[in-house]
């Protein structure tokens, strides 16, 4: 660090930002950045950012990443949109060839290529009514799905994703989430009966035959990072298979090599119907994907399914580019690596500061959870006094969970051993000084 954070560069451009860009734009770190690479961010006053956010997890290989940048100046000197529902072109074609391959299943597999997270969400929506036509779509407590009128509907968490902006599509219907931390019993009792529960409330309240789709993120995203019980996951997907109900395993944040699987529903080798992607699919290029058994993305109208961006050949580009990075260089097991390392690291902050509720995650993906001590009760002013320590001391943190009590930690896949060990150094004294 040269200056305080924010500097004075970053202050003046901070002001320009007020005047100039809508007030309801969250800020989660205020610098203004100029250049980034790997896992350094550079501001506009030359101090070097360590990220825990990747853009919330876009950044997996890297910022910049050299095969991405290479393939993507070639594209953009080739041609840079035709829309590939007018006059196609390979890009999209390889990208899809490589989420059918790369996802798990053996069965026969097709995708579509969109543009965001969310926007992939509702279309395995679509995908999914129009397969069983039926209407009803399950979801859960503290997911998120994304921020249009639909996905909103799937979100649970009211501020600051859903506030003021109703009403919302029907026949959405919410379950409850296996949540181990906030469970009166051991893993394999809260599996059971959330388990229980869920397809009891299904059964009694929906009715079975009237489910379109059950979506889930693997492990829950905005929600704090709740990972499941073992069995809870392959549960459901046995309730929809027996059912005729369309499995989507929402993996916008889990995917690509994130948790330490190149999806993370292979953890316990569960096959979901639909797989929605996005985030570090392209190394910062909007692109999203919905992956799953070709009878379903077959199942709709020609046209049905679309859109003019969707699929861009510079994103496509991007995407092959940062799957050629996971693949070449190894990125699904560096996650493990990265993972043992912060776990390591985060057990040992746990054993000193009882704000500590809980670590949890899988791979890169990690979480703590702070509590006043002694109890289970929620304490965000914790979580905000540790997350503005770590900015002050340049290491870039996010904030999650339903109750706004979760640090989540998503290094890139590429993050240096020794910048993640300071990182974790400046964490462990943000604690010390609360």
């Amino acid at each position: 660090l040269v200056t305080a954070i924010p500097g004075p560069k970053s202050l003046e451009a901070l002001q320009r930002r007020s005047e100039a860009t809508s007030g309801g734009l969250g800020l989660a770190f205020p610098a203004v950045i100029e250049r980034a690479s790997d896992a350094i961010l550079l501001d506009i006053d030359g101090n070097q950012i360590i990220d825990l956010g990747s853009g919330i997890g876009v950044t997996g290989v890297g910022n910049s990443a050299p095969r991405v940048v290479d393939r993507v100046i070639d594209q953009v000197q080739a041609f840079t949109h035709t829309c590939f529902t007018v006059a196609p072109y390979m890009g999209y074609i390889e990208v899809c060839e490589k989420l059918n391959a790369l996802t798990p299943g053996t069965f026969k597999k097709k995708s579509l290529l969109v543009n965001s997270g969310a926007e992939a969400v509702e279309n395995a929506i679509k995908i999914a009514r129009h397969y069983t036509k039926r209407q009803a779509i399950v979801v859960f407590e503290h997911s998120y799905h994304g921020r249009t009128n639909l996905t909103m509907a799937m979100t649970a968490k009211n501020m600051p994703y859903k506030e003021g902006f109703g009403p919302f599509a029907s026949e959405i219907y919410r379950m409850p989430m296996a949540y181990p931390f906030r469970f009166d019993g051991d893993d394999a009792a809260c599996s059971a009966e959330t388990l229980d529960v869920v397809t009891h409330k299904i059964e009694k309240e929906i009715g079975a035959k009237n489910v379109a789709a059950i979506v889930i993120e693997p492990i829950q995203g905005e929600g704090g990072f709740i990972v499941p019980p073992k069995g809870f996951l392959p549960g459901l997907a046995k309730f929809a298979k027996d059912n005729g109900i369309v499995f989507v395993a929402d993996e916008v944040q889990t995917g690509f090599g994130r948790t330490g699987k190149m999806f993370a529903v292979e953890h316990e080798n569960v096959d979901a119907d639909l797989i929605t992607t996005a985030k570090g699919i392209a190394g910062g290029f909007p692109l999203a994907g919905v992956t799953g058994r070709a009878e379903m993305l077959d199942s709709v109208h020609a046209s049905g399914l679309g859109g003019t961006f969707g699929g861009n050949p510079v994103a496509c580009a991007a995407a092959l580019g940062a799957i050629a990075t996971i693949e070449e260089e190894k990125l699904v097991d560096r996650a493990n690596v990265i993972g043992k390392i912060m776990v390591d690291a985060l057990n040992a902050m746990a054993m000193k500061y009882s704000v500590i509720g809980e670590i949890r995650g899988a791979g890169a993906m990690q979480a703590i959870e702070l509590i006043k001590p002694g109890t289970i009760e929620p304490n965000s002013e914790a979580m905000s006094a540790v997350i503005k320590y770590c900015q002050q001391k340049g290491v870039l943190t996010l904030s999650a969970g339903t109750y706004s009590n979760v640090i989540r930690l998503l290094p890139p896949l590429v993050m240096p051993e020794h910048l993640l060990v300071e990182a974790l150094g400046i964490i462990d004294e943000a604690f010390a000084s609360l």
